[in-house]
């Protein structure tokens, strides 16, 4: 078993985006896992992070002071009735794959949206890939359905799970979900980082 590394997660910020942008687009060149069939640029993801981080968290990990991974929430859909169900990803450094850099940030993830209060959050992973599979799965994620030959890449289908998991009991009508920045506080200071 390969040792976990010590990193350190907190909200990323605009200057940490190269290197957020240099390993999602590595996973593009390299493996299935990610849909983009050419390098995406830096001024896309700028655009994206700055829509959506007030309610949409972005954290990345830091080992040996270097952005070992990240993790990222963003909307499901756009219409009203999605408010509550958030889409969540992660990529880690492939030097570091196993050494639990996703775990570290799903530990910090996941807790800020419950806080928020989002209800559901969807994953999608190209299959197979086990460890990404683990991963959601020991955070509580069910898989809920696959599309099949959703994307063509390095010469072949690939089809893509979907999972799923439920923050919240089925209830009430839940209160429009808050914004990143006043919840991190509270939830960065209860995980003891």
């Amino acid at each position: 078993m390969t040792e976990t590394i010590g990193v350190t997660v907190d909200l990323a910020e605009e200057r940490d985006l190269p290197a957020i942008l240099t390993l999602s687009n590595w996973a593009a060149a390299n493996t299935p896992a990610n849909f983009a069939l050419e390098p995406e640029p830096l001024a896309d993801w700028e655009q994206s992070f700055a829509a959506t981080r007030a309610r949409y968290p972005w954290l990345v990990a830091r080992a040996d002071g270097n952005v070992a991974g990240f993790a990222k929430a963003s909307p499901h859909r756009a219409r009203g009735a999605y408010l509550w169900t958030a889409e969540v990803s992660v990529y880690v450094d492939h030097h570091v794959h196993g050494r639990g850099v996703g775990r570290a940030l799903y530990h910090r993830l996941i807790p800020l949206l419950r806080a928020q209060g989002y209800v559901t959050l969807l994953a999608g992973i190209t299959t197979p890939n086990p460890a990404s599979e683990r991963l959601h799965e020991a955070f509580g994620f069910r898989r809920c359905g696959s599309y099949d030959r959703a994307g063509w890449k390095f010469g072949r289908w690939h089809d893509v799970g979907y999972w799923q998991c439920h923050l919240h009991p089925e209830g009430a009508a839940p209160s429009p979900p808050r914004p990143v920045a006043e919840v991190w506080p509270d939830v960065d200071r209860e995980s003891g980082t």
